[in-house]
């Protein structure tokens, strides 16, 4: 008898329909899966042989066939263990083909018959909430639910077993629940930006970045708190849309990520990763393609510390995500595209010894050692980096005396306000919500500059040598400033205060030897 049972895989991010047919026929006994199945969807034939046993029902000894459907695109994980038991049962009479009419499932068996989470539910979700076909209602993992509760209108059923699934379509009484989860509000960060002593340029470089999305660059003496301003970035941007939630969701659900029966919450993403990290985990990769840190970090922050130990080819695999805002990881059957839209942070010291400008001691590094350390930023990748800014030692008497800074809170309305008139202003843009990601020319032909800002500009990008590039970027970090201070159009000052921090050689000069 022939089965027919739907189900979804995903392919970067997105989901796509797969169709999971079983056919049981006098034969020898043997499992058959075809359809380009991994090695794990294969393993799912001593899977689903134990857990139906374990579970109570007979196994005949049949030749049984499971094509994975469309067939010329290739399979991954083990979600496909509970739909090929399904097809299974109705294959073999122990449950009735019109029980599984209008169901959509997935999930891994254990081999006790217990039905465990998947990683890519809720791009699934997502998928069988617009697709044509009607959806009676998706079984899944009771772990999975939280995720897929996200998207709203769509019947979930979630038992815990196989046996208890069995039970409930032969009776017909098969428990749905079509209610939706709202996203748990992000509680509030135990640090806070207040807790950073003097670094006022810092704090405004750090403001700048957040409410326009700039990449910024943190040069400093270890101990400056270079890292502390950065844990710190987090706490000034605003919680996410719950547009912006369910695709950070979604790529954290394929990642991996997403704990089992926990809401999802508001909070932005914030990805630190050791500076030993390769251009995979970075960028994203593997056979099957997997989102890497600049994707894990879509609409929240990465924050590269030690930015000189990185290797050069590694840094370099960030010129398009900070250009483009995704990434495209190609392959030779396919080519998978990751949103990658996030704020980069990035520190370093400003020689290799690390004591250059710091009061009361003497940088030794000679002049090979510094052109070493420069070479570590390309100039590329350098031109793409939007602010940078010198962070200096902080007088230690300063530390207990000093009146309390502007909290996190305070600084947070701002950015909320200026992000709010970008929404506004790239309205008409699908994929653009900030600064940073438009193109520079629609932002140089769409918004008003004062004529002193224009001349200032131009004066500027000819005597600092910078690049069309870097101009646009100097423009969109003084349009960001013109939106935190509520103006309409760019004046003189947001450009002068942008080319402040436009100014990326922020490493010292070569001492002299000898």
């Amino acid at each position: 008898m022939l089965a027919s049972v739907r189900s979804a895989a995903v392919l970067g991010i997105d989901a796509y329909d797969v169709t999971v047919e079983v056919d049981v026929a006098s034969g020898l006994p043997q499992w058959t899966i075809v359809g380009l199945a991994a090695s794990a969807v294969r393993e799912s034939r001593e899977r689903v042989g134990a857990a139906l046993a374990n579970a109570g029902f007979a196994i005949p000894s049949r030749r049984i066939t499971v094509n994975l459907a469309p067939a010329d695109v290739r399979k991954e994980g083990t979600a496909f263990d509970l739909p090929i038991a399904l097809g299974v049962l109705v294959g073999t009479n122990q449950l009735p083909l019109a029980a599984i009419e209008g169901l959509a499932a997935l999930g891994e068996l254990g081999l006790d018959g217990a039905i465990r989470p998947v990683r890519g539910v809720l791009s699934v979700a997502r998928r069988l909430a617009r697709g044509g076909l009607r959806v009676r209602a998706l079984v899944l993992p009771r772990g999975n639910v939280p995720e897929a509760a996200l998207v709203s209108g769509l019947p979930l059923s979630a038992p815990a077993t196989l046996a208890e699934l069995a039970s409930e379509l032969r009776t017909n009484s098969l428990t749905i629940s079509a209610e939706g989860k709202a996203l748990v509000e992000s509680e509030r960060d135990p640090v806070d930006l207040s807790d950073v002593v003097g670094q006022h340029a810092a704090r405004r470089a750090l403001e700048i970045a957040a409410a326009g999305g700039h990449p910024l660059l943190m040069v400093g003496a270890p101990g400056t708190g270079k890292t502390m301003l950065a844990r710190r970035l987090p706490t000034i941007l605003p919680p996410l849309s719950e547009p912006e939630a369910l695709d950070v969701v979604a790529i954290h659900s394929v990642a991996g990520l997403v704990e089992p029966g926990v809401v999802p919450s508001s909070t932005r993403p914030f990805r630190a990763p050791h500076h030993s990290l390769s251009a995979a985990a970075l960028i994203g990769g593997g056979s099957t393609p997997r989102p890497g840190e600049v994707s894990l970090a879509h609409h929240g922050v990465l924050f590269l510390d030690e930015l000189q130990e990185i290797p050069r080819n590694v840094l370099d695999a960030l010129r398009q995500p900070l250009e483009e805002g995704r990434v495209i990881i190609a392959r030779a059957a396919c080519a998978v595209v990751f949103p990658a839209q996030f704020t980069l942070v990035g520190a370093m010291n400003p020689c290799p010894c690390g004591k250059s400008g710091m009061p009361g001691y003497l940088c030794r590094c000679s002049t090979l050692d510094l052109e070493r350390h420069r070479s570590r930023i390309s100039g590329p990748l350098a031109d793409r980096l939007d602010l940078s800014v010198q962070v200096p030692p902080v007088d230690l008497r300063l530390l207990g005396l000093a009146p309390p800074a502007e909290r996190s809170a305070a600084v947070r309305a701002r950015v909320a306000l200026a992000r709010a008139r970008q929404y506004v202003r790239f309205a008409r843009l699908r994929t653009v919500t900030l600064n940073a990601h438009v193109a520079g020319r629609w932002l140089d032909s769409h918004t008003a500059i004062d004529v002193k800002a224009r001349t200032l500009l131009s004066t500027a990008a000819t005597r600092l040598d910078l690049s069309a590039r870097g101009y646009h970027r100097a423009l969109k970090v003084a349009r960001t400033i013109a939106d935190l201070d509520g103006d309409d159009a760019v004046l003189a000052h947001h450009v002068g205060e942008a080319l402040q921090f436009r100014i990326v050689d922020r490493l010292p000069a070569a001492a002299p030897d000898g």
